[in-house]
């Protein structure tokens, strides 16, 4: 609810500081006082248009701050603040600041983070709910009566929803699935030729990596083998180096006994045998390995070819080829087996067809009872209200199928009829500034809305009545703000007499300058303001005696 108010600098109201509790709260003072500028300072940190002309004369800058604390924040003004990233500790009161400057310019916050008007107004609608003279928001708006019928009611609108749910998945999957197999069967006659292309070919993964160096290797032996016939040469025949070395080795093994520089030599010699063994290994080996044979080299070169040529024709690389394969035989077996599937698909889409009918037959069948008892709710409210030759209707309105959601099959709307033989039209078209706001009176009365903005006000709603109409309004009124908090700018002393707290709303002058002020009465200020009231600019004794009962009434 709404817990602070403060203003700067905006039009008459120099500085101002309200503090507001829960119950009613009345607004009361003389025309002109600057009751309609508190509204406007509240419907700026409610995201209203910034407009200069709000900017109090000589100064350069406006500002309105509004203080909201809740036990607990309302499920859509949380997940508003969260979509704007904005960090609200539990307990903790949220505080919505507009700064206005003399050129129109503005910008907002929320627990001083700065924020888009766009984040106010979508958070005005768990804020604060105004129904004024010219109100098109709140009750008026046919957009919220569906779910304010359905609360109403107390209908099961989370079992349509998650009916719609399945079935909406169901209808796309079976979509999906016929989608893929039509397209599939279009392309059956290529899917074959290209799965018998890629079957031919065989490809392996790692295949390309293994033909490539192979042929790298064959190229290599090709450019080196001169070098390795002549390195062969050295190492093989009779006359070669290391024939020459295993000869020296065994003459010398015949005489190594004779002194130990011989022996030294041998083993000398013989580890070099040992070396040079092992390089005419590796040397044969590499020759074997670099062996250039055309033919093979032909076949190597043949196969990366086709393989390569395979992988630019269905835009993939080598090794992806046999996954390509893989997804050709998946779509063919699609082809094969897709109409069971789909017939499943189809069975399933049905039945989950038949299950949201079922329960949106059933929530409309809630919503027509409940419209009904709320017909007759708000008729028995309207009378007191002076609106007796007025009618009210809950309109129920199938909708096409076209047009069905999770919300259901039904159009709600709620229609009025203010005078004897007259059609029923919407709220806002038919009724006075008076009558509409006495109407969303008699609404939310019947209603006993729950989940609706945390703060109700009432601009003049008591226009043009009084007397017993004027108690009436007074009453509802109290009785609505008991459960939570509405304020309420009256001219009639017998809604002020109802209030819990009550300010009175003055202008000042002094010289050039003109201030507007606010103050919360006390027991005595309240009498004396409810006896203006009543009698005008001269106070008598019997409008104190009649303020006074009307407070002890209260």
């Amino acid at each position: 609810m709404l817990t602070g108010l403060s203003i700067r600098n905006v039009v008459l109201i120099e500085a101002l500081d309200l503090a507001f509790a829960r119950g009613l709260g009345v607004l009361t003072g003389e025309t002109g006082a600057g009751k309609s500028i508190l509204l406007d300072s509240l419907g700026l940190v409610l995201g209203d248009r910034a407009d200069a002309g709000l900017v109090r004369a000589g100064e350069d800058l406006a500002s309105v701050t509004a203080t909201f604390e809740f036990a607990e924040l309302p499920d859509a003004l949380r997940a508003a603040l969260a979509d704007a990233e904005v960090d609200v500790e539990p307990g903790e009161p949220l505080i919505v600041k507009r700064r206005v400057k003399a050129d129109g310019g503005s910008k907002a916050f929320v627990n001083d983070q700065p924020v888009s008007v766009a984040l106010l107004r979508e958070m005005a609608r768990s804020l604060v709910e105004l129904h004024g003279q010219h109100d098109d928001r709140g009750l008026v708006n046919a957009r919220g009566h569906r779910a304010l019928l359905d609360r109403y009611a107390r209908a099961a609108v989370g079992e349509v929803a998650e009916a719609w749910d399945r079935w909406r998945k169901a209808e796309d999957e079976l979509a999906t699935a016929v989608a893929q197999v039509e397209a599939a069967r279009a392309e059956q006659d290529l899917l074959l030729a290209h799965l018998a292309e890629l079957a031919a070919l065989e490809p392996v993964v790692g295949e390309e990596d293994e033909l490539a160096r192979a042929r790298a290797d064959m190229q290599k032996g090709e450019k080196l083998s001169d070098d390795l016939s002549a390195l062969q040469h050295l190492w093989s025949g009779s006359d070669s180096a290391l024939a020459t070395l295993r000869g020296a080795a065994r003459r010398l093994d015949r005489i190594a006994n004779e002194h130990p520089l011989l022996a030294e030599a041998l083993e000398s010699l013989d580890r070099a045998l040992i070396e040079a063994g092992e390089a005419e290994d590796r040397i044969t080996a590499a020759v074997d390995a670099l062996a250039h044979d055309p033919l093979a080299l032909d076949r190597i070169e043949t196969r990366l070819f086709d393989l390569r040529a395979a992988a630019r024709k269905h835009g993939c690389t080598v090794d992806d080829l046999p996954d390509r394969m893989a997804a050709m035989r998946t779509a063919l077996d699609a082809i094969e087996g897709g109409e069971a599937h789909i017939a499943a698909l189809q069975r399933a889409a049905q039945e989950a067809g038949l299950d949201y009918r079922a329960k949106a037959e059933a929530l409309s069948v809630t919503r027509a009872e409940a419209a009904r008892r709320l017909d007759k709710a708000v008729a028995a409210e309207l009378a007191p209200l002076k609106l007796d030759a007025a009618k009210f209707h809950t309109a129920v309105v199938r909708l096409p199928e076209d047009r069905w959601s999770s919300l259901g099959v039904d159009a709600v709307e709620f229609l009025i009829s203010t005078n004897p033989g007259a059609d029923f039209a919407p709220l806002a078209k038919i009724a006075s500034g008076g009558e509409l706001s006495r109407f969303i009176l008699a609404l939310k009365v019947a209603l006993a809305e729950e989940g609706g903005a945390a703060t109700i006000i009432f601009d003049e709603i008591d226009r043009g009545v009084g007397g017993a109409v004027a108690s009436a309004i007074g009453e509802r009124l109290a009785r609505l703000a008991s459960a939570g908090q509405l304020l309420a700018v009256t001219h009639s002393p017998q809604v002020a007499a109802r209030g819990n707290a009550h300010y009175l709303i003055a202008k000042s002058s002094e010289g050039t300058v003109t201030r507007t002020s606010v103050m919360l009465l006390d027991q005595a200020g309240r009498q004396e303001e409810i006896a203006r009231m009543l009698s005008g600019a001269e106070i008598t004794a019997e409008a104190r005696a009649q303020a006074d009962r009307l407070l002890e009434q209260a």
